[in-house]
Order: structure tokens, then sequence, then C-alpha cells
């Protein structure tokens, strides 16, 4: 399936990247560490929507450093992000920034339903329960991405996730496939 998706959407994913690579400086693909089944890392690809310099100017927001009081606000999606680009507000609304990560699943990296994969800065902040999130090969759609994608903190995020884990079917995924679907097209949550 996730061959065929990168095939049919060939001609999407090379007029995005030319948008991309036109709009602002740096690549279009991007490319980050991120946590599968068990922790093991594997490289997560997408579309960059953010400035390929927003680390160097606005080194605050990739501290990683938080109490738990900031933890129970944490939000990892900003509403009006000064780290997004023109282009990146448009494919982040329309979800097509993550057409790439078909190319994870068709390696193995990721599933199409799971929990969203973690990145390792955030790994220390989880505790008990929370790790079961990892005994499952994450997904590109969740019970997150259907229930308030950037709406969620990180409490709910990861709350979901295990959910997700602990009453996972072939059932479950397509209902969620369906409803990311629709969440897709209604623009629910993205932002």
């Amino acid at each position: 399936m996730a061959a065929t998706v990168l095939v049919l959407t060939s001609p999407v994913l090379l007029a995005m990247a030319i948008a991309i690579r036109r709009g602002t400086p740096g690549r279009a693909l991007f490319f980050q560490t991120r946590l599968g089944v068990n922790c093991e890392p594997f490289t997560f690809v997408k579309f960059r929507t953010l400035y390929a310099d927003a680390r160097q100017r606005f080194p605050h927001l990739y501290a990683y450093r938080y109490t738990e009081q900031d933890l129970r606000n944490l939000k990892f999606k900003i509403t009006n992000d000064p780290r997004v680009t023109p282009q990146g507000r448009w494919m982040r609304t329309s979800t097509l920034d993550e057409l790439p990560n078909f190319w994870n699943v068709l390696r193995g990296d990721m599933a199409l339903v799971g929990p969203r994969p973690e990145i390792p800065e955030m790994l220390p902040y989880y505790t008990g329960d929370m790790m079961l999130k990892f005994s499952a090969r994450p997904g590109i759609t969740g019970l997150a991405q259907i229930s308030g994608r950037g709406r969620l903190g990180f409490h709910e995020t990861v709350n979901l996730d295990v959910q997700y884990v602990k009453t996972r079917s072939w059932a479950l995924d397509l209902k969620v496939l369906l409803l990311t679907a629709y969440k897709i097209l209604t623009r629910d949550g993205a932002f």
C-alpha cells in the first residue's frame, strides 16, 4: 500500500519538492531521528515545513528541558509558529508534508496506524506505563491524530498512544484510517 501511495502521489511529491526549494533555502525533505519499536532509532522523513536554520534562529524551542508543570501544558504544535515557512503553513494544514512518511512504512520503520514516533530528546519524560507506547511500531496516523492532533498536549497524546497499544485491532486500525481521511479533508486540528 505504501509503495502504491508513493507512486500515485509522485507528481504531487515532485511539485511540493519544487515549491519548497523555490520558497526558502534548504532541502525539500526533512530527516530526523525518531524512536520506533523498543526505542530503536530510525530516520524519519517528511517534507520540510520549517526554515532550514530554525534551530539556530529559535534555540529556545529546541532546549527540551521541561518541568512537570511544563509537561502538563506542553503542545508540540505552536499556533503561528515563527519557524514555519509560508509553504510549510499550507502543507501542514493539508497534511501533505507527511506524504514522505510512506517511505518509512515501505522500509518497515513505521506502520499506517500506531503511536506517533517520538524524538529521542523526549524519552527521559516517559515513565511507567507511558513506555508501552514503544512496544508497537509507530504509525503515520493514530488515535492522537483523530482526537485533536495539534491541539493535544504531551500527556494527552501519550495517553492516546498507550490506549492504542492496549486495544489495537484490525477494526480499530480501519476506524482510525477512515477518521484520518475525514480529519484531513476537514483540516481539523492541523496547523
